[in-house]
């Protein structure tokens, strides 16, 4: 495969990358122009399918993808107004993600870049949701990003662009797995999390609830004690025979987890005097959320980055504008490339 990318993008002053995102279970594909201006996005979602069952479903999610994948990137072409002659790079989440998934958005990358002769670019999805914000504004360094969603929560340090450096992860569920499990002891329907915003925000009342904040220094989360909380609330209710307020408890639940993801993301921006926090990851539509990191950050002078709704899930232009790094840089993948469920964040850093 040549690698002229780069040849290319000095003769007509652009790069246009098509991206594909197929890590759970929404198909999607983008192009974007210059790791920043979206030309197309268009998004697949599989929630109506899923939903009956609770969650996401890895063979049924994989199935879906390979029923649409081709559609989707015909779209996204088509829709940016350009032609396939004209792309300079295919790119696709290599991981981390649900490995069936992650390989029907590889195998149709793969086959793409061979025919146009372009290269290829396997992307971390989590550097795809962090800079998902530089399709918004610029980015200063050194930034904070706390990462928020259903597979992952954590808090990356970027000293510069396109370096990362994970300084806190979840011990135990992600913030978006709890999310889900409260939701389902609720029995409220797939996906809970904006079930849960809805009630927090509808509530009069607030049921009080743990905070795991472990060790002094620490900036790791943990939910999982918060979750057994918040279901011994629920059986404690069935066993005396008594109403439950879900509004409350929910109110309960959704301050614990914000009261913890605020605090340890601002004191991680102090300690490492960061420019600007990013929210990124699909909790990071969450209102409650949004608006109470808004103020926190505003009563503190801290800057603060949030993508809009549509970039918070996942989507392909997040993965555009994260490999506009290596493709800047002439750092291309092989077609022997794998999908890697487990793929390392740091390790995929640019420098």
């Amino acid at each position: 495969m040549k690698g002229n990318a780069l040849t290319e993008r000095e003769g007509h002053g652009r790069s246009l990358i098509l991206a594909i995102e197929t890590s759970c279970d929404e198909t999607s594909a983008a192009v974007v122009e210059n790791g920043t201006i979206v030309r197309s996005n268009v998004v697949s979602s599989q929630i109506d399918v899923h939903e009956r069952f609770g969650g996401v479903v890895p063979e049924i999610a994989s199935r879906k993808h390979v029923e649409t994948i081709t559609r989707i990137m015909e779209q996204a072409v088509e829709q940016s107004g350009y032609q396939m002659k004209e792309l300079d790079a295919i790119a696709v989440t290599q991981g981390p993600g649900l490995v069936g998934a992650l390989l029907v958005g590889i195998v149709a990358a793969k086959t793409l870049a061979l025919a146009l002769d372009i290269p290829l670019i396997g992307t971390h999805h989590i550097a795809g949701h962090i800079y998902a914000n530089r399709l918004q504004q610029e980015l200063s360094y050194p930034a904070m990003a706390l990462v928020v969603s259903g597979g992952h929560t954590e808090l990356v340090l970027m000293r510069s662009e396109g370096s990362f450096e994970v300084i806190g992860r979840t011990r135990d569920d992600a913030v978006g797995e709890a999310y889900d499990k409260v939701a389902r002891a609720l029995k409220l329907p797939y996906p809970g999390g904006p079930h849960i915003d809805r009630l927090a925000a509808e509530a009069e009342e607030v049921v009080p609830l743990p905070r795991a904040w472990l060790e002094a220094d620490s900036y790791d989360f943990s939910f999982s004690g918060l979750k057994s909380a918040v279901l011994a609330a629920i059986n404690q209710a069935r066993m005396k025979g008594q109403p439950l307020d879900e509004r409350s408890l929910a109110r309960g639940f959704q301050e614990s987890v914000i009261d913890v993801l605020v605090t340890k993301a601002l004191r991680a921006v102090k300690r490492h005097e960061a420019k600007e926090l990013l929210l990124c990851g699909g909790v990071a539509a969450n209102r409650g959320l949004r608006e109470a990191l808004s103020a926190s950050c505003e009563a503190e002078g801290i800057r603060l980055h949030i993508p809009p709704h549509a970039l918070c899930t996942d989507n392909a232009a997040m993965i555009g504008a994260a490999a506009y790094l290596k493709l800047e840089r002439g750092l291309y993948s092989d077609l022997n490339m794998k999908a890697d469920p487990g793929l390392s964040l740091e390790k995929w850093s640019v420098e």
